[in-house]
C-alpha cells in the first residue's frame, strides 16, 4: 500500500500532462471542429430567447410540469411535433476561457487523486512498471473516458461526438498511467 501523499507528484504531473494534451486535441488537431453545427435561423431564434427573457441554466423542451404530464395527450402532441430537446444557455458575453481552464485543470488533479488513492490501495511500492501502469490506466480512464457515455443516453448528445470524448479520455488515461508508473515509489 502507497499512501496518497506520497504520490502527490505523479497526481500534480499527471494533471499537467494531461491538460497539454488535451490542449493539442481541442486546439491543434482536428478532431473537435466538427462537434456542433450552425442552427438554422440562428438570428431568429436568438431574437425569440431574448424576448422571452430566457436566462443562464439548463432547459428541456417540452418541459412537463410532472412525470405524470409526460403521458398527457397535449404533451405527447408537443413531442411528436418538435423541436425536442435539452439546451445550455451561458452567461452573456465572451467566454471564459480562463475560468474553464482552471477547472478542467483541477478536474484532472480530481482524477489524478483519485487514480493515487485506487492504485496506492492496490500496489506496494516498488511494482513494477507495466503493473502500475495498467492500475492507474483503468482508473483514470473511467474518469475520463467515460464521463461522456450518460449525455448520449439521457440528452441525445450524438455517439460520434461522444466517442471522440471517449478516445480523449483514453488518451488522458494513458498519458495518467504513464506518469504513475513512471514515478511509483520504490521499495524501501
Amino acid at each position: 500500500m502507497v499512501a496518497v501523499a506520497e504520490l502527490w507528484l505523479p497526481i500534480l504531473l499527471s494533471g499537467v500532462f494531461v491538460f497539454i494534451a488535451s490542449s493539442i486535441l481541442h486546439m491543434v488537431l482536428p478532431i473537435h471542429r466538427s462537434d456542433y453545427g450552425k442552427m438554422p435561423g440562428e438570428g431568429e431564434v436568438r431574437a425569440a430567447m431574448r424576448a422571452g427573457g430566457l436566462q443562464q441554466g439548463s432547459y428541456m423542451f417540452p418541459c412537463p410540469g410532472s412525470m405524470k404530464e409526460c403521458s398527457t395527450p397535449e404533451h405527447i402532441a408537443k413531442m411528436e411535433e418538435g423541436p425536442v430537446g435539452f439546451m445550455t444557455i451561458l452567461p452573456n458575453g465572451p467566454m471564459s476561457m480562463g475560468k474553464s481552464l482552471g477547472t478542467w485543470f483541477v478536474y484532472c488533479l480530481v482524477i489524478g487523486l483519485f487514480t493515487a488513492y485506487l492504485t496506492g490501495l492496490s500496489a506496494a511500492a516498488g511494482t513494477e512498471y507495466m503493473d502500475i501502469f495498467r492500475r492507474a490506466g483503468t482508473v483514470a480512464i473511467l474518469g475520463y473516458a467515460m464521463s461522456a457515455v450518460p449525455d448520449s443516453i439521457w440528452k441525445g448528445v450524438s455517439w460520434k461526438i461522444t466517442g471522440k470524448f471517449i478516445f480523449d479520455g483514453v488518451i488522458y488515461g494513458l498519458v495518467t498511467a504513464g506518469t504513475f508508473a513512471w514515478l511509483w515509489p520504490d521499495a524501501v
